[in-house]
């Protein structure tokens, strides 16, 4: 197949392409010189022969609603071929762009050059997933994605915005194709801290027709610019009772059917949402803080995590807003949990000012010891960065 192919009959704007892509790109383009769209991606790439597709660029003139719609069966059949719209900028069409499944944006007057960046992005994007669904090919025919549960028998520990820095990060690794759920269905706060204005919740997503339609539960998602989508607590705490254990669990299946990464922010505690997450949980991360009442509630849930057989295979413990002038030392807690500690955040003022910003950590920068012990949890699940990140484990966490 051809790396690029492009739908238009806008020959102007088929130069550009045709000049971008032999300015510096590696593959050919193949032009389909009409604006009519195929119903299904493989009546598009039907008798197109060679090199793997990676970008599929619709132009000027195709119909913007039949463009999403074919979007969205390629998001689902062929998640690794990016598809990039031609349009004028429109917020609103830019939010309906991304949950379709259209990696990016392209104004029609665009120079070569920027075209140039663009293809070599959506190529990128096409790279890393294709990636990552080799590396991670299941031996099983469950789904593919990890759920990843960020946990802790109190609140208060940091939770959420150790969450959303960890979805920003896996999101560079697998570019929308990464959730991050807030499952503290009364006091939620994830939307806050990313900065958006969900306009369906989790509410939504365990109705019956999100839960019979995984389209129409990505529809409900909500779409963040560091190329994650998160599905929000909902608006009121009475909503809470209305969501069951058994509503979480084909939830789950449903989101680890379609992402790579399915990331679980979780109540305080272990309660009916939290447990059915931590039985679909293929990882766990349990959060304390380096104070006696966190350290000891964390041993007294991994306690009863133990006994109800409900930890996940890859079990990690995380010491959040790590001081020195705490009192306790990684070795305390590690003697009280019977476990060893895996990483150590830095208390930051960092951490605090992007979480009044509703910018997380990891979006503003790569720097400074709390960013890179951030990172650090992040790279565990980076097949790209794994071997280095198992290496680190086995020594002891410090508090620098």
């Amino acid at each position: 197949m051809s790396r690029f192919l492009l739908v238009t009959n806008d020959l102007p704007f088929t130069a550009r392409v045709q000049q971008a892509v032999s300015g510096g790109l590696t593959g050919s383009l193949r032009v389909f010189e009409t604006t009519a769209l195929p119903e299904t991606p493989n009546e598009m790439l039907k008798g197109v022969s060679g090199e793997p597709t990676a970008v599929v660029i619709l132009g000027p003139g195709v119909v913007v609603d039949a463009a999403l719609k074919l979007a969205a069966v390629f998001d689902v059949q062929m998640p690794e071929i990016s598809l990039v719209l031609v349009s004028d900028p429109d917020p609103e069409l830019a939010l309906a762009a991304m949950r379709s499944g259209i990696r990016d944006l392209l104004d029609d007057d665009a120079d070569t050059e920027t075209i140039r960046v663009l293809l070599e992005r959506a190529c990128r994007t096409s790279e890393n997933r294709r990636r990552v669904a080799s590396a991670s090919a299941p031996a099983s025919t469950g789904p593919a994605g990890q759920v990843i549960v960020v946990a802790s028998p109190k609140g208060g520990v940091g939770k959420t915005t150790f969450a959303t820095n960890l979805a920003v990060a896996l999101g560079r690794v697998a570019p929308m194709s990464t959730v991050l759920v807030d499952l503290d269905a009364q006091f939620g706060d994830v939307a806050s801290a990313l900065q958006l204005e969900p306009e369906h919740t989790l509410t939504d997503a365990v109705s019956r027709a999100a839960s019979q339609d995984s389209m129409v539960l990505k529809a409900y998602l909500s779409v963040h610019h560091s190329s994650i989508y998160a599905l929000c607590a909902p608006t009121s705490p009475a909503e809470a009772d209305r969501i069951s254990g058994d509503n979480i669990t084909h939830l789950l299946d449903q989101l680890a059917s379609e992402f790579r990464y399915v990331v679980i922010d979780s109540a305080p505690g272990l309660g009916e949402h939290t447990l059915a997450a931590l039985e679909k949980a293929t990882d766990a991360l349990l959060l304390c803080t380096m104070d006696v009442p966190s350290v000891r509630g964390l041993r007294k849930e991994i306690d009863v995590l133990d006994n109800l057989k409900l930890v996940p295979r890859h079990r990690r413990i995380v010491v959040n807003f790590g001081d020195r002038a705490s009192g306790l030392s990684v070795r305390d807690i590690e003697a009280t949990i019977g476990a060893t500690v895996d990483v150590v955040v830095p208390r930051s003022k960092q951490i605090a000012h992007s979480t009044n910003t509703g910018e997380p950590l990891l979006q503003q920068t790569s720097r400074g010891r709390t960013a890179k012990a951030l990172q650090s949890i992040a790279n565990f699940f980076d097949p790209a960065a794994a071997p280095a990140a198992r290496k680190g484990l086995h020594k002891r966490a410090e508090l620098q």
